[in-house]
């Protein structure tokens, strides 16, 4: 059977009931018949199938959730991966809760102002709770009063593209995301499958976020912040992770956890990831190797440079400082020692 013409009772089989699925609703996404979901509270550790399937139930061919599927190709070994610049970048865009050097807010709020793209598909929080959902923006201010997320919180991200692509029609779509999502996003973008071209056609750029894992909500805010901390998410002002979790209040005091005492709150997926660099995306964008106040940005593709261009031609960034290859290399390659399957 081709890769393209395996079922969701495959992907079940290989990816959800071993525990592996990233949570990066990419098969919730492309899924014709709208039968893929997640719950939303309760086991979210692999998504549900309603138990219609045009291919198994109909004989229609189909494969777009197996097709799209980051988890059913074998992990990378690569860090840094291939890249055409890797640079030290902040915005000069006014953003108030930006993090680091507000780099990724900067290029696609400038994009979404000039037309490059019509909407951005990515995360954001609910201030009060934080809790996360996946949103589809389409205007710079709207984009810049939810920057700052950490897009730590696991959520079925890609979900919001088929609001973005199917029924709203936008074909000059950002997406960020992290690499899980990259990953599945360039699966869309190679595949030859029918169903997910529509997709591939409409995605105009994609921002890969670096990531060590991913927590999960009920897990990280219900249970460690809330009950065994008292911390309560309305008096949070941000959350950062560097190597442990830092966490600053609005009084202005700071807690951390080691990452370790946070074992029990990242999804059972990121364990089997090793990509901490999103590898696949046109730009990736974290804070490790460049100045404080900066975002490392390794650009990898001719669009990606294309986008960056534009905004520091306009004054939406500035480039400065030296970036630390080594740095980021060490973050990764952590990883893939941490979380490669023998």
């Amino acid at each position: 059977m081709a890769m393209e013409q395996k079922t969701y009772q495959d992907l079940k089989k290989e990816v959800w009931e071993t525990g592996s699925c990233s949570g990066c609703g990419g098969c919730v996404a492309v899924c014709p018949a709208d039968a893929i979901t997640f719950r939303e509270i309760g086991d979210t550790s692999a998504p549900v199938q309603s138990g219609y399937c045009k291919q198994v139930t109909d004989g229609v061919t189909c494969g777009a959730c197996y097709a799209v599927c980051p988890r059913t190709v074998p992990p990378t070994t690569e860090t840094l991966g291939n890249y055409i610049d890797l640079l030290a970048v902040k915005t000069t865009r006014n953003i108030p809760r930006r993090q680091s050097g507000g780099a990724v807010t900067g290029i696609l709020a400038h994009a979404l102002d000039t037309g490059m793209i019509d909407a951005v598909v990515t995360i954001a929080e609910d201030r009060f709770t934080m809790r996360p959902l996946s949103v589809v923006i389409t205007s710079s201010e709207q984009l810049i009063h939810d920057a700052g997320s950490r897009y730590s919180w696991w959520v079925p991200f890609l979900a919001a593209l088929k609001t973005a692509v199917v029924n709203r029609k936008y074909n000059k779509i950002a997406i960020v995301g992290l690499p899980c999502t990259v990953q599945a996003v360039s699966r869309i973008r190679s595949s030859d499958n029918d169903l997910l071209k529509p997709y591939a056609r409409s995605i105009r750029l994609v921002i890969g976020l670096f990531c060590t894992e991913s927590f999960d909500y009920e897990a990280l805010v219900g249970k460690k912040l809330k009950s065994e901390h008292n911390i309560a998410t309305w008096e949070i002002k941000k959350l950062d992770v560097r190597g442990k979790l830092e966490v600053t209040m609005k009084d202005g005091s700071t807690f951390s956890f080691p990452m370790k005492e946070l074992d029990e709150t990242v999804r059972t997926g990121c364990h089997h990831c090793t990509d901490t660099t999103a590898l696949f995306s046109d730009i990736s964008a974290g804070s490790v190797g460049s100045p404080e106040g900066y975002t490392t940005l390794i650009v990898r593709s001719l669009i990606g440079k294309s986008f960056l261009e534009s905004a520091v031609q306009a004054g939406d960034l500035v480039l400065s400082g030296e970036v630390d290859p080594g740095a980021i290399e060490k973050l990764a390659s952590a990883k893939i020692r941490k979380n490669s399957i023998n």
